[in-house]
């Protein structure tokens, strides 16, 4: 029995292939996959996002908000798509959605954008990566000409250099525009080393990635360094609306802010806070973006302080989102049209889509805490969330 996937030199992006495949998934597994099979768009407009097409995975999505924003880039009000399975999580995040709007909104800021490639560099001995690392930076203009080349939207900003025993460790910081960039920052720093390779002497041997630039892992380095975008989301709230939508005062979410704290710190997590990934995996897979980079995106930083008149101020700090409105999945039918609701799709909305996210997550995760305090977490989950079948 021949057990190879079908495939097609000619034209492999066809509807008649993607039911070839699922024929032979019939014959090897018995299993008809008919809803697999049900999708709206043409498989012609798939290379480059999926090998060995078979049909598509739908999820559902609901809609949130309004979500108000007082950004840089994300201004006024937004209806969100979160595409999701999870009972609850879209009638959470749009109860903390119409707490924030009648605080005010949420305010807003990037403050770093990098994306990063890390190769290392072997030598002999120790001193002899001291003097590389010397030449690296005197040579940065070079060595920024050789990347800059290969791409029109990336541009290496800086060269971050770290040593350990013989070798030298280089992260290379990246803006890629409209674009998450990974493989556009890949091919941009191999062609740089590259070049350094055949004029510097000595080298015994480089890997264009160490595992430094921490990709699709969380890590202390990202959270310090940012990868991707570094995004605050920040509101101040009433206490009396706090009371009136949350049953919840400031003082209770301030104790309950300390002993979160001191739980994460227990449990060596990388986070203070609840469910990021919650809001954000609904949202990337609405929206077309890679979804395995939550796992560098997990990381927020929570931020809460009581201020003057009974108000509560709270923040989420996002130090490595990787998002895009450009390129990738983000231009596949479903995914492009929830990009452009938000009115992010394409170029010069990644700020924007950026800004989105940050304020979606606060007001999951205000209104996860708030649910946890005013013990309504379990009663909210059996009422939305029940589903045995």
């Amino acid at each position: 029995m021949n057990t190879k996937i079908p495939r097609s030199l000619e034209n492999d992006y066809t509807q008649e292939m993607a039911a070839i495949r699922r024929q032979f998934l019939f014959e090897q597994t018995g299993q008809v996959a008919r809803n697999v099979g049900s999708y709206s768009f043409d498989p012609a407009i798939l290379p480059g996002n999926i090998e060995n097409f078979i049909g598509v995975a739908q999820v559902p999505i609901g809609l949130a908000g309004p979500l108000l924003v007082n950004g840089e880039y994300a201004k006024g009000r937004f209806y969100i798509p979160l595409a999701t399975t999870e009972g609850t999580l879209v009638a959470s995040y749009n109860r903390g959605m119409k707490l924030l709007e009648a605080a005010g909104g949420i305010t807003t800021t990037i403050s770093d954008d990098a994306m990063q490639r890390a190769p290392v560099f072997i030598f002999p001995s120790a001193r002899q990566a001291r003097e590389f690392g010397k030449w690296v930076t005197a040579n940065f203009e070079h060595i920024k000409k050789e990347a800059d080349k290969t791409t029109h939207s990336g541009h290496l900003r800086d060269i971050e250099q770290y040593t350990a025993s013989r070798l030298l460790f280089l992260r290379f910081n990246y803006t890629t525009g409209d674009a998450a960039g990974q493989n556009m920052v890949s091919k941009a720093t191999k062609s740089a080393c590259d070049w350094i390779n055949s004029v510097y002497p000595g080298i015994e041997h480089y890997f264009l990635e160490s595992n430094f630039a921490t990709d699709k892992k969380s890590s202390y380095v990202n959270m310090l360094h940012t990868r991707g975008k570094r995004v605050t989301a920040e509101a101040i709230i009433p206490g009396y609306l706090l009371e009136a939508i949350t049953h919840t005062d400031p003082d209770q979410l301030l104790q309950a802010r300390q002993v979160i704290n001191l739980g994460s710190f227990l449990a060596g997590a990388h986070s203070n806070g609840a469910h990021s990934v919650n809001g954000i995996t609904a949202l990337f897979i609405a929206t077309g973006q890679d979804v395995a980079t939550i796992a560098e995106a997990s990381a927020e930083l929570i931020y809460a302080e009581p201020r003057p008149g009974n108000n509560y101020y709270y923040s989420v700090t996002i130090p490595s989102l990787i998002v895009a409105t450009y390129g990738g999945g983000t231009g596949l039918p479903t995914q492009r049209e929830c990009l452009e609701i938000m009115g992010c799709y394409g170029k010069d909305g990644v700020r924007k889509f950026a800004e989105i996210v940050a304020a979606t997550v606060l007001c999951g995760e205000l209104s996860l805490g708030t649910a946890v305090v005013s013990e309504e977490w379990v009663s909210s989950h059996e009422r939305f969330g029940r589903n045995r079948r």
